[in-house]
């Protein structure tokens, strides 16, 4: 019989991640933190540990100092288990020269590593997507079926469709057909594979559980660099690919606009995404940090990390992050604050009119604060309009959102308004 102690799962670590730039300028994806304490990492991996899934390889290339520190710092089994969590560095060998050229590349150049786990199959999961899914539902579907693969899939709606991969599925729930990002109305019509009418499509969430032994012939009978692009839609013409329901909530962080608009969504009351279930908790590097401290401070629709000082200020639907300083008479607004890495001296020789966090008198409004920043007193950021994008020297628009660049000191009276 099959079990989860058979399935080992591949983390993809992401590429340069041009479209989350300059919040990768010095990470790779994956570690971009989340929600004022996380790092996207940090969501498929507690995926799988709470769906029982404890043999994790996470494949890293691109600026993964971060990635690594984080994981083997927050990840590790006791004596008595015998999971783990590894990584799985892109390397140059006898056979390979160059590094991964995709998503498939990067599994294929790691399959003598799998093969050596003595896995029955691989779960391919992406490193940059928020949503919380019991794995082992999708594995039991996979068993049952006899499938050769499994697609984790998503209902959306024809005005989404130009977003992802669009699969056709037939009334077995076996996958019969895939187009990429499509745009046209009436190409769409033969796709539809639900009755409802508000979402009647199938999207692919890069979520995959393959047999090893399909996985392996995929990849070494093809040059195949990109799973969701080749590798799916050729192996619906050769194996049997079956499409797995789920309905819960899923957004791609790969933007600088839905890294925004997602982590600002956590804000709310009714919160799209909730980390506080008991039962299937996030994990993160556990930190031994004190309370926050708030002084004749007003919040709304705040979502508050731990090991912050405030003093005098005004919050509105912001996600102020770890160890954030913010000083009196500051207001910030519609912003994402990543906070700091360490606590300043008191007896630091910086200068004391930009010490780091936000400085006196601020106002600070649709805006991403990367980490470590320091702020001078008096600046004032404003929001761009939408689908603006330049870049400045401590600073960038990205889609009219200013973002503050991780270390950037930004003078005291700084404007960065329309």
């Amino acid at each position: 019989m099959a079990g989860l102690e058979d399935i080992l799962a591949v983390i993809l670590g992401g590429g340069r991640g041009t479209r989350l730039f300059p919040l990768t300028q010095e990470r790779s994806k994956p570690a971009v933190p989340m929600a004022g304490k996380y790092r996207l990492i940090d969501i498929p991996i507690s995926n799988c540990i709470n769906s029982g899934i404890i043999r994790i390889a996470v494949l890293t290339q691109f600026n993964s100092i971060s990635l690594h520190r984080h994981i083997t710092r927050t990840y590790n089994f006791d004596a008595f288990h015998t999971g783990w969590v590894q990584v799985w560095a892109a390397e140059q060998t006898v056979a390979n020269n160059d590094w991964y050229q995709g998503t498939a590349d990067a599994v294929r150049k790691q399959l003598l590593q799998i093969r050596t786990t003595k896995a029955k199959y691989v779960l391919i999961l992406a490193g940059d997507h928020l949503y919380r899914m019991d794995f082992s539902k999708m594995a039991n579907f996979h068993f049952e079926k006899g499938a050769d693969i499994t697609i984790a899939t998503l209902p959306v709606a024809k005005e989404e469709a130009s977003r992802f991969g669009i699969l056709k599925r037939d009334e077995s729930l076996r996958i019969t057909d895939f187009i990429e990002k499509p745009k046209d109305p009436e190409t769409l019509q033969k796709y539809i594979s639900r009755a409802d009418e508000k979402k009647p499509l199938l999207a692919s969430t890069g979520i995959y559980l393959f047999n090893i032994d399909c996985l392996c012939d995929l990849l070494e009978s093809n040059s195949f660099d990109d799973f969701g692009g080749q590798v799916i839609p050729a192996a619906i013409r050769t194996h049997n690919v079956y499409g797995y329901d789920f309905e819960g909530f899923w957004e791609d962080i790969g933007t600088i606009r839905s890294f925004y608009d997602t982590n600002l969504a956590l804000t709310s009351p009714n919160s799209p995404f909730d980390f506080f279930d008991p039962e299937r908790p996030i994990y993160t590097h556990p930190r031994f940090l004190p309370g926050s401290t708030i002084t004749h401070s007003v919040f709304e629709n705040t979502l508050l990390a731990e090991g912050c000082s405030i003093d005098n200020a005004e919050i509105f639907h912001s996600v102020i992050g770890l160890r954030s300083q913010i000083r009196c008479n500051s207001m910030i607004r519609d912003t994402v604050m990543m906070g700091a890495d360490f606590y300043e001296p008191t007896d630091s020789n910086s200068d004391p009119n930009i010490e780091l966090g936000i400085g006196r008198n601020c106002s600070i409004e649709g805006a991403i604060i990367d980490k470590n920043a320091r702020i001078g007193e008096g600046t004032v950021v404003k929001p761009f309009p939408r689908g603006t994008d330049f870049n400045e020297k401590n600073w960038v628009v990205r889609d009219g959102i200013v973002v503050i660049t991780k270390n950037a000191v930004i003078p005291p009276g700084t404007q960065i308004v329309p």
